[in-house]
């Protein structure tokens, strides 16, 4: 089975370039994607009888702000169940600012989706950036700790896999110029510290167990400076794996050569 995830960038614009193209070429079992800004209805019917055509169910997870956010899943796979916020009734967050829970339980940015597989839970999201001036790293954090508390309480039941655009490089080796990124948002030491919780908390980043030293593999580039044709980037896209569920993950890759957005598809090979 093969699992893609893609931040498109505005899915109005590559679905009439690149996205057909690609989706028939990959052909992955499901595809994930952020930054939608798009709601199922303002897209032009002919491009969804394409996708059906290649055999996919659409759940769209729009963002209550016009051209904002968004997340959708196409799968071939029928899910046992959708849900489209993060159910935190059943969370302890007694611990976290209460503000920042109703906030996040709202999900009025339609940043989570969870799919329910037989053998796993797959979580679609993209997560909130801290923004240039940090203004949103506070939300950032709090969002970070009840997310991971989500996913832990879905791995009581069955594995999870986590997709998408997680707005942060990891590692020095996750980007291109680290000593001068160094607290700009996406490489502040808060959000590596969120990442570093996720993967202490028994998930595994499924790129770097099969390539922890490659360097130059990124997900996203600037539209400035010609970032992309210097591969100056980031890597900040993933599949994050729990650890009882990594026997079944046989490959995880990059497809850098792809077009049509920022961000380029990531994705993994399961049994």
């Amino acid at each position: 089975m093969k699992l893609i995830s893609w931040n498109v960038n505005w899915i109005r614009a590559v679905i009439k370039k690149w996205f057909l193209d690609y989706l028939e070429e990959e052909n992955p079992d499901i595809i994930a994607i952020q930054e939608t800004k798009w709601r199922k209805e303002q897209v032009e019917q002919k491009y969804l009888d394409k996708i059906e055509n290649l055999w996919y169910i659409m759940h769209f997870n729009p963002a209550e702000r016009a051209w904002y956010s968004g997340t959708a899943v196409f799968t071939k796979i029928m899910p046992i169940s959708v849900f489209k916020w993060i159910n935190i009734t059943e969370l302890d967050l007694s611990d976290l600012n209460s503000e920042v829970d109703e906030v996040i339980a709202e999900n009025h940015e339609g940043r989570v989706m969870t799919l329910e597989y037989k053998d796993f839970y797959l979580v679609n999201v993209y997560t909130p950036n801290a923004k240039p001036k940090l203004e949103r790293l506070e939300y950032r954090q709090e969002w970070d700790k009840v997310f991971k508390k989500y996913v832990k309480h879905l791995e009581k039941e069955k594995p999870v896999l986590i997709c998408g655009d997680l707005n942060v490089a990891h590692k020095e080796i996750d980007l291109k110029n680290p000593k001068t990124n160094r607290r700009k948002n996406g490489f502040t030491d808060e959000e590596r510290a969120g990442m570093t919780n996720y993967i202490n908390s028994w998930f595994i980043d499924t790129f770097r167990h099969f390539y922890p030293e490659e360097e130059g593999a990124y997900t996203w580039w600037s539209y400035l400076w010609k970032a992309r044709n210097r591969n100056a980037g980031w890597r900040i896209d993933y599949f994050l794996a729990s650890k009882s569920f990594m026997e079944n993950v046989k490959s995880a890759f990059i497809r850098n050569e792809v077009m049509g957005s920022d961000h380029c598809p990531v994705g993994i090979e399961i049994d």
